[in-house]
Parts: C-alpha cells; structure tokens; sequence
C-alpha cells in the first residue's frame, strides 16, 4: 500500500479544483426563454399554484443528487455557529459515547475542519492514511473509532493555505474516498460557522441529524440559532442542542459557578423548539484528558464528565430514531 502525503493531493486538488461545479444554493434558476403568462382573474389561484410548482422544480434541477456514504448507515454532523466552544471535543466524545452506550455499534469520525483540524490531537493519531489497490484512503484508528482528518496529512503547524475549490475538493475526498467499512454512525466535526463547506456537505450526502453545540452565553447562542436555521433550511434535522461548559464546581469546597451564564442554550431550544440534548460541566478533568489524547469518556469512564457525554449521545440516538419513525 502506498501512502497519500499533502503534496500529493494538493497537485491533485489543483487539478480538479478546475473541474469542480459550483455548488447552487437552491434559491438560484436556471436561465430560460421568458415566456408572458397572462392570467385572468377565475384562474389567478389555480395559475399561480402551477407556476410555484414549476418553480420548486426548476430550482431543484441546480442542486446536487444526495449520494450516502458507502457502508455508512446514519452521519450525524456535530456544529457550532462560533469556534472555541467545544464542539470538536464534543463530537469526539459523542463518537465514543455511542460507542459505549452500545458497544456492538460501529461508529467513525470525520473532521470536516479543513483548515483547523483538531481530530489527530484529540484521538492520539500520527501518520499519513495509507491507500488501498483501489486507491482509498484508509482511517487511523484510535479508540475503536476510525479517523479522517486533514490534520493526517500535513505537519502539526502547517497551515493550510487554499481557496475555497480546493477546500471544496478536499471534502468531497474526504467523503468519498476512504474506506469507512460497515459503519453504523458517522459523527463528522463541522468546522465553526455557516460556509461552503456545511453546504456542501449538507447537499451532496444524507444526514441524519445535526447537532448544535454552545455555551450558555449569548453571544455564543446568536451564532448557534443561525447554525440550527441553517439547517433548518437545508431540510436537515436538528436532533437538538449541547450546553457545554453549563457550570463550574469548585474541586476544594464544591461551589458551583455559572460562569458563561445559566441555562442560556436550554432557553434557546426552547425558542427553536428543539430538545436540549444534555449539559456538560466546565471541568478541568475533560480539558486535561482532551490535551493528553485520552478522551474522559474512554480514560474516565466513571466520572460525572464521562456520564455527562454518554447522556447526550443516548439522547442523539433516542432523537434518530423519533426522526426515523
């Protein structure tokens, strides 16, 4: 097996970056011959209805064909409207949560950051994927949980510099060319905001729910509402929302502080009417096994923290099966 290195596929992706069709939002038409309708009044209602249907169907034309992931069952996509509000170390232990809650389920992990990939630090993984005879990539394992990452194929501090086809290209190998097995969960780490890439994703593969990750403060909340609108918009389903980082206790007297505010995304779930999916605590234990690589659901299994991320991921898979009856 050969292996596929950063140069590789950055010659590749300026390739077909030229190649790649620009992905229509849905409220584009495609131009056509004008053509002059002239209604009468007894037949305003029932012309106008024809001409909103013909409409919907011309603007369905512009966008991609949703194709599912060969051997994935069920991509559950895990996003925030703001970075820094740990989203990716939720997806991670969200992914190992499901793992734990049942162990016969085979659950992977895609990082969708391409520009800031945070997978490889959290999961403990190094090394370049080495490729397959039909020339796929194959995850890094760590955990049980198989990994793709951009972060696999460029130096811990490289950044990496590219316009948005080359980024859009990125994705869609991602996606496409890696042999994922037989998976019953995709969690895929979205990267911050509302871009391209959430589009993309969203467009040209099925999913089957997101989830929206914040801090209870406002700030934070204003872009987790445009988050879950978006794909609202996108006919995806929102499963729910994370309050991360609810409340900090005091390791020496046991006092709990609100320290980003209190109940702040239950509120917001509320307003969007969605289910809050759980809350976990600000707690020095999730950083420390976070920065180690040893994620607190595997190398604390028994603590508050690590119970706190099975809940929700009980919850994410309660809220597939609602959306799936």
């Amino acid at each position: 097996m050969s292996q596929l290195s950063y140069s590789r596929l950055s010659h590749f992706l300026r390739i077909s970056a030229n190649k790649l069709t620009v992905l229509r939002t849905g409220t584009e038409i495609k131009p056509g011959p004008a053509c002059c309708v002239q209604f009468t009044r007894c037949q305003r209602a029932v012309d106008s209805k024809a001409l909103q249907e013909r409409q919907k169907q011309q603007m369905a034309k512009g966008l991609p064909k949703q194709k599912p992931i060969t051997g994935v069952k069920q991509v559950v996509v895990v996003a925030s409207g703001k970075g820094g509000v740990g989203k990716s170390t939720t997806a991670v232990n969200l992914a190992l949560g499901l793992m734990a809650n049942d162990p016969l389920k085979a659950v992977g992990l895609l990082d969708a950051d391409v520009y800031g990939p945070s997978i490889p630090k959290l999961m403990n993984l190094k090394g370049n994927p080495e490729l397959t005879d039909d020339n796929l990539m194959l995850p890094l394992t760590n955990y049980g949980v198989p990994c793709m990452s951009m972060g696999f194929l460029v130096d811990d501090v490289a950044p990496i510099v590219w316009r948005g086809l080359m980024v859009m290209s990125a994705i869609e190998r991602l996606i496409r060319q890696v042999d994922w097995g037989s998976l019953d969960y995709l969690v895929v780490d979205m990267p911050p905001g509302t871009g391209d890439v959430h589009l993309s994703i969203s467009q040209n593969i099925p999913i089957a729910g997101a989830v929206i990750v914040s801090t209870p403060q406002d700030i934070a909340l204003l872009d987790a509402r445009r988050g879950a609108e978006m794909f609202k918009k996108l006919n995806v389903p929102v499963l729910g929302l994370v309050q991360n980082m609810s409340v900090f206790q005091c390791p020496n007297c046991s006092h709990r502080t609100h320290i980003f505010g209190s109940d702040g995304a239950r509120q917001l779930a509320d307003t969007l009417g969605v289910q809050l999916l759980g809350d976990v605590p600000l707690h020095l234990n999730i950083r420390e096994t976070s920065d180690r690589g040893q994620p607190v659901v595997v190398s604390c299994p028994d603590s508050p923290e690590a119970e706190a991320y099975r809940k929700v991921a009980a919850a994410v898979v309660q809220r597939l099966e609602e959306v799936n009856s």
